[in-house]
């Protein structure tokens, strides 16, 4: 589909994105745009606008820790797509985890549903989809690994299951997308996954022996608005494209710019230096680095995915990884960016 394609929506409520100058709210902004919608983006009153500025659209600060500020920003909306959440899975308190992604996104809901939106597009995330068992995970099936899941992978199953209930109990017209590690262009924060990759281009770093779902930034919010008109209520889809190894793909991004690849360091020798690394910032006083068990378990807690859903209800078809690939090192490189891990 050709999100460039615009279409008269003058009488058409305006489009609330919520987390807009993130990386995946940012791309759902730009293809809202390029059709001709309004849009009304909601950042937090200190967040970085980078990655809209350009862009013909309402900027309204707000935090979903203020109802009120919420309302406020859904006034007179149609759809709302929400990108709001703490991906920090490291962190050794997951207060802050359970607090942004389950407890204040009840804020969100009640806002909702007060004034009454008539569709709610969520970012939700892969995590939620069950465990690989020798075929591709989908989400025609239930969450089945809660005992081992990591607290970030908690709060986003809870977060769903929030949605889930409002649906049900509440009418909120909720679709949910499980989206897969996003990669490409425009990536100004830099995500964690996308400076990594960066990182891979000159042979920095290692690259674990670990399966990675991938999927395009651009095609992720292509589906949140293939979702908004054909999408089901109460519905998820997994939004994933091709997975393969770590080290294939670092591989690819490193022969892209005439390095070698980056070395391959082992699950188990992974496991073993993050223990370390803990025991030692332990000792330093030195909390939530990134480098942890966690990270690592999360490295290697997924394997090939369906989007067979996506494909047949919402008409969605991913780009080849070649090409975002391409796309992400060459955005990287004109813009001399040297990136440094974001915080969130």
């Amino acid at each position: 589909m050709d999100t460039s394609v615009k279409n008269d929506y003058t009488d058409t409520p305006p489009a609330l994105v919520m987390g807009a100058n993130g990386f995946m709210g940012s791309h759902i902004t730009r293809q809202l745009v390029a059709k001709g919608r309004r849009v009304r983006a909601m950042v937090r009153p200190t967040g970085d606008i980078s990655a809209l500025r350009g862009l013909d659209i309402e900027i309204c600060h707000g935090d979903i820790s203020d109802i009120r500020s919420v309302r406020d920003a859904m006034r007179g909306c149609g759809s709302v797509f929400y990108n709001v959440v703490d991906t920090r899975a490291w962190l050794v308190d997951p207060k802050p985890l359970y607090l942004t992604n389950v407890e204040r996104l009840g804020n969100v809901i009640d806002a909702s549903i007060a004034e009454k939106i008539t569709r709610f597009i969520f970012t939700s995330s892969m995590v939620t989809l069950p465990r690989y068992s020798g075929s591709p995970a989908s989400e025609e099936h239930a969450f089945d690994w809660w005992n081992e899941a990591p607290d970030y992978v908690k709060t986003r199953v809870l977060a769903e299951k929030a949605i889930l209930d409002a649906v049900d109990e509440r009418g909120l017209p909720a679709i949910m997308l499980c989206v897969a590690n996003t990669y490409g262009p425009e990536d100004y924060g830099p995500t964690p996954h996308g400076n990594a990759l960066w990182q891979a281009t000159k042979s920095k770093g290692k690259a674990l022996d670990c399966s990675l779902p991938t999927v395009d930034v651009r095609d992720a919010a292509q589906a949140c608005l293939l979702a908004e008109t054909k999408g089901r209520i109460g519905e998820r889809y997994a939004i994933v494209s091709e997975c393969l190894r770590q080290q294939d793909f670092y591989a690819m991004a490193a022969e892209s710019m005439g390095y070698e690849k980056p070395a391959l360091l082992s699950m188990r020798n992974a496991y073993l230096f993050a223990t370390i690394a803990e025991i030692i910032n332990r000792f330093r006083g030195i909390k939530d680095d990134k480098f942890c068990r966690t990270s690592m378990f999360l490295s290697e807690a997924f394997g090939p995915m369906n989007h067979a859903k996506a494909a047949a209800e919402l008409g969605w078809s991913p780009r080849p990884l070649s090409e975002t690939l391409s796309d992400a090192i060459e955005w990287y490189r004109s813009h001399s960016q040297q990136p440094k891990q974001a915080t969130q």
